[in-house]
């Protein structure tokens, strides 16, 4: 008897890389960004965004709740109560990576 190898194909998943926040715009207590990334579907999307103090604490969080497959790159925006004057840092996030570890930053 001849045994013959025989190769699985799995299916890989696949990859995208994370997030970049491509500008922010600030007006009064509300924050827009701009983000582009290589949505693949439900798989792997953009899921949101944060706005940090240099220290880390986080003063407000944007939930994308859909992948933007066909929008890229895309700007949403979120109303941040007190806002805090001088230097900030957007972070983006996706489904599969989670928080990058890459800042936009961002004086005011």
């Amino acid at each position: 008897m001849k045994l013959v190898p025989v190769l699985a194909c799995f299916a890989a998943p696949a990859l995208a890389d994370a997030p970049v926040v491509e500008s922010v715009d600030i007006s009064g207590t509300r924050v827009s960004v701009t983000l582009s990334h290589s949505d693949t579907g439900w798989d792997h999307y953009a899921d949101g965004w944060r706005v940090e103090l240099e220290d880390g604490t986080i003063v407000g969080t944007r939930e994308l709740l859909h992948p933007h497959v066909e929008e890229q790159p895309f700007t949403r925006s979120l109303s941040v109560s007190d806002l805090p004057d001088g230097s900030l840092f957007i972070r983006a996030k996706c489904s599969v990576d989670g928080w990058s570890e890459t800042v936009f930053a961002v004086d005011r």
